[in-house]
């Protein structure tokens, strides 16, 4: 017994399942193409940066360690350490960091596990919009605000500071690291919270021992993010950090980051000078990477 067959409708299937074939391999491949690109214009701006910034000790027999550990800026007289910068960076990232990542971290877990949903509706979207604020914004608050108050506590001659730099930047990474933390502190299953208050634990020894550290990872996620931020700002330090080329050695030290020097700079600059930049975008990019790779191992010692 023969079963008929209406070859029409399977050359319509066939078409059909070539054009849907077709359509999946084009955006793999589109996508492909994305990803290519955005790895490409990654290698681009590596390149070009330590292409230019090398220049100055490749060809020109400059010492980097002179660069590195020198005092003094002076392009006019050919004289390029960045020592202060450097001890300035350094500082107003770690202070940052120590204001920014606790109170980033508790607003976080009180959104996700304690505040109720119509608190949690007000509050979210308000952290959320000081992300969308322009930098420069943060630097004029921070010179209206932060310095005055801080040139009247203290008694300075003017507020402008490391410590001014480091509360501006703590402002600034709070945005990014209670948002992807509570994201991450959400993602952990309910069953986490349901077995541990069923063993016993309270509801805040639940969020600590059990509920943090399930969500470690997006946390660290979360903080090398909001750290990137405070590294790389330019416009509101330019603002309110001083800009004097002296290791600091109080808070209330005016300062220049490594940030700040290029940006102050790089607009004139020529020759030497501007290669010498380009180091010091170098230097930055170090730092970036070491500070990165130190929150990685940290993070994964934690989860042994």
């Amino acid at each position: 017994m023969s079963i008929p067959t209406n070859n029409k409708q399977v050359v319509v299937i066939d078409k059909a399942n070539k054009r849907k074939y077709m359509l999946e391999k084009m955006s793999s491949r589109i996508f492909l193409i994305c990803a290519l690109l955005s790895v490409l214009t990654l290698v681009l701006i590596i390149g070009f940066v330590f292409y230019k910034g090398a220049h100055p000790f490749v060809a020109e027999g400059y010492s980097f360690i002179d660069f590195i550990f020198g005092k003094d800026w002076v392009p006019s007289e050919d004289k390029f350490g960045i020592f202060p910068m450097i001890v300035a960076s350094i500082f107003a990232t770690i202070g940052a960091l120590i204001i920014g990542v606790p109170i980033g971290l508790f607003t976080s877990i009180f959104l996700a596990e304690i505040a109720s949903k119509r608190v949690a509706k007000i509050i979210s979207p308000a952290i959320q919009l000081l992300a969308g604020i322009p930098s420069v914004l943060y630097g004029v608050f921070g010179l209206a605000i932060i310095v005055p108050f801080l040139q009247n506590t203290f008694g300075l001659v003017k507020g402008q500071s490391l410590l001014a730099v480091i509360l501006v930047l703590a402002i600034m990474m709070l945005p990014t690291i209670v948002t992807v933390a509570e994201t991450a502190i959400r993602a952990v299953p309910q069953t986490y919270r349901e077995g541990s208050l069923a063993l016993g634990v309270s509801h805040i020894g639940t969020i600590f021992k059990v509920i943090v550290p399930a969500a470690k990872s997006g946390i660290m996620t979360a903080i090398v993010l909001g750290l990137g931020r405070a590294i790389g700002e330019t416009m509101a330090v330019i603002l309110v950090a001083g800009n004097s080329l002296i290791v600091p050695t109080s808070l209330t030290d005016s300062v220049r980051p490594l940030t700040t020097n290029i940006a102050l700079e790089m607009g004139y600059a020529f020759g030497t000078h501007q290669d010498m930049l380009f180091a010091t975008g170098i230097v930055l990019f170090s730092f970036i990477l070491i500070l990165n790779f130190v929150l990685a191992k940290i993070s994964a010692k934690g989860g042994n």
